[in-house]
C-alpha cells in the first residue's frame, strides 16, 4: 500500500510514516486530536478484501480500463452489474453461472460454424455448431455429430434414388421416390455406365454407385445430388479389380462398400469429395449378392452366397468385419434364403427381405427378417412381401423401409412395397418402379445411417 497520498484535506497530516488527524506532527501510525464520533459505520463504509487499495464507491461505478487478476488470486463483483458496451471473453475462457453453463438471450446471438472436414471429432456431449456445407444446426451425442434441423434440399427431404439393374438387359436407369409418400417412381436420370448390381451409399447430400456388372464387371464409382434430378457424374474408380454384387453402408460423410463375387475384400470413399476408393479392410467371409445397412456409427454386412452370416464394422474406423449374428431365413433341406436379400435401416433397426438360395437360385423367399444393429444375435421374422423375390433394391428414411422390384424367377417385378422399421408385419404397396427390373440397389437422403432426420 502506497505510504503517503494527498489531496485528501488540510485536516490529515501523514509524517514520517505516521498519519494525524488534527495534528500535525503526530506520533504514532494514527492519532487523532479531539473526539471521535462514529455513526452507522457498516451502512456507510466497509471493508476491502481486495489484495490492494481499490477504493470504494457509493455510486454508479465505471471500470474504464482492463481488470487483471494475477494467476491463483480471485475478486469477485456482487450485486447487479450492468455492462453497456462490448464485453470479450478472450479464447480459452468460460463464462459459468452456478457452474452450469448458462446463457439467456432475448434477440439472437451466433454460434460458431464450419464446414464439415472442420468438425472437432471428440468434443463434450451437446457441442452445437452450424454446419456451412450442409447449412443446419448440429450438436454432438456424445459418439456422433447428428443435425438439428433439415437444410434447404430444395423440397427432396426423404427422397429415395434407385439405380442400375438389369431389365433383362444391364439398365442405367436411375429412379426416385418420396419416401412417406406413396406413389409410383419417377425417371431421375443415368448412371454412366449401364450395369447390374452396384453397391450404392450415400450422404445427406450425395448418392453413390460403385462397381457393378457392365455386362462385365466395372470399376465406375458414380455420383448424383439426391435433391437435383440428372445422369451419374464420375467420382473415381474402385480400388481393386472389378466386381459385381457387392454391398455396402454408410454414415454422413464414409462410405464402405463390399466388393462382390467371391471376395472379403472392404473398401472406402469420404462421400464428399472425389477420387479413387481405398482399402479398408476384410470381411470374415466371401460375399456374394449381399445386403448392407448400419447406423451412422456401425455397418452391417449380410454376406449372401447362401451364408446366414452377418458381418459389422465400425464405419470411421478402417478394419476387418467380425461376426455378428446370423439370418433366420431356410427352407427344408437347410437351404439359407440370404443371396440376393434387400436391406435397410434406421438408425436401430435394420430390415432385411426376400433373397434366394445360393443353390442355383431356383427358391426365393417373400420372408422379412429384422436385426438389432447395436446387440446383433440371430435376425428375427418381420412380416411377408407380397411375392417371392430376390435382388430387389431397398432405401428408408428414419421412419419407412421400402423395397423395389427384384426377380421372381425367371419375371422382373416392378412393385414398390414398404413397411414400417419401427414396427413389425407385412408389406403394404407403395407404387411402382419406372420398369420391371431387379439387380439394382438405392440410397436416399435420410438413411439409417444418417441419422438426425
Amino acid at each position: 500500500m502506497p505510504s503517503i497520498r494527498v489531496g485528501f484535506s488540510s485536516d490529515l497530516n501523514i509524517t514520517g510514516g505516521n498519519t494525524g488527524i488534527g495534528t500535525a506532527t503526530p506520533t504514532a501510525r494514527l492519532e487523532v486530536s479531539g473526539g471521535i464520533v462514529a455513526e452507522r459505520i457498516a451502512s456507510s463504509g466497509g471493508i476491502s478484501t481486495f489484495k490492494e487499495y481499490q477504493g470504494f464507491s457509493q455510486t454508479l461505478a465505471t471500470l474504464p480500463h482492463e481488470i487483471t487478476t494475477e494467476e491463483g488470486v480471485f475478486s469477485s463483483l456482487t450485486g447487479e452489474i450492468k455492462i453497456t458496451g462490448e464485453t470479450t471473453v478472450s479464447s480459452g475462457s468460460t463464462v459459468e453461472v452456478g457452474k452450469t453453463k448458462t446463457l439467456t438471450v432475448t434477440d439472437r446471438f451466433a454460434v460458431p460454424l464450419g464446414e464439415t472436414n472442420n468438425r472437432d471429432n471428440a468434443p463434450e456431449a451437446g457441442t452445437t455448431r452450424f454446419n456451412q456445407d450442409f447449412g443446419t444446426l448440429e450438436f454432438f451425442d456424445g459418439v456422433n455429430w447428428k443435425t438439428v434441423n433439415s437444410y434447404n434440399r430444395g423440397g427432396a427431404a426423404g427422397r429415395g434414388v434407385l439405380g442400375g439393374g438389369r431389365t433383362p438387359s444391364d439398365s442405367a436407369i436411375i429412379d426416385y421416390i418420396q419416401i412417406m409418400t406413396t406413389g409410383n417412381a419417377v425417371s431421375f436420370g443415368d448412371l454412366l455406365v449401364a450395369r447390374t448390381d452396384p453397391s450404392c451409399f450415400s450422404s445427406e447430400v450425395r448418392g453413390l454407385w460403385a462397381g457393378g456388372g457392365a455386362p462385365t464387371a466395372s470399376t465406375h464409382i458414380d455420383y448424383v445430388t439426391i435433391a437435383s434430378a440428372g445422369d451419374g457424374v464420375d467420382f473415381g474408380d474402385t480400388a481393386t479389380s472389378a466386381r459385381a454384387s457387392g454391398a455396402a453402408c454408410s454414415s454422413s460423410t464414409r462410405g464402405v462398400y463390399a466388393q462382390g463375387i467371391s471376395a472379403n475384400v472392404l473398401h472406402y470413399v469420404e462421400i464428399n469429395t472425389t477420387g479413387n476408393a481405398l482399402d479398408f479392410g476384410d470381411l470374415s467371409n466371401n460375399l456374394n449378392e449381399g445386403t448392407g445397412f448400419g447406423s451412422p456409427t456401425r455397418g452391417i454386412f449380410l454376406r449372401g452366397n447362401g451364408s446366414f452370416g452377418f458381418d459389422a464394422i465400425t464405419i470411421a474406423s478402417k478394419g476387418n468385419g467380425i461376426d455378428f449374428g446370423e439370418d433366420c431365413v431356410s427352407v427344408e433341406g437347410g437351404r439359407v434364403h440370404t443371396r440376393g436379400a434387400g436391406g435397410c435401416s434406421n438408425s436401430i433397426r435394420g430390415v432385411v427381405a426376400g433373397g434366394g438360395d445360393g443353390a442355383g437360385n431356383t427358391s426365393q423367399t417373400s420372408k422379412i427378417r429384422y436385426l438389432t444393429i447395436s446387440t446383433g444375435g440371430t435376425a428375427t421374422v418381420f412380416g411377408d412381401l407380397t411375392f417371392e423375390t430376390r435382388l430387389a433394391g431397398a432405401v428408408a428414411n428414419s421412419t419407412r423401409g421400402v423395397f423395389s422390384g427384384g426377380l421372381n424367377d425367371p419375371s422382373n417385378i416392378k412393385t414398390i412395397e414398404y413397411v414400417t422399421i419401427t414396427s413389425t408385419g407385412n408389406a403394404q404397396d407403395f407404387g411402382n418402379l419406372t420398369e420391371a427390373l431387379h439387380a439394382h440397389n438405392g440410397c436416399s437422403d435420410s438413411h439409417g445411417g444418417l441419422g438426425g432426420f
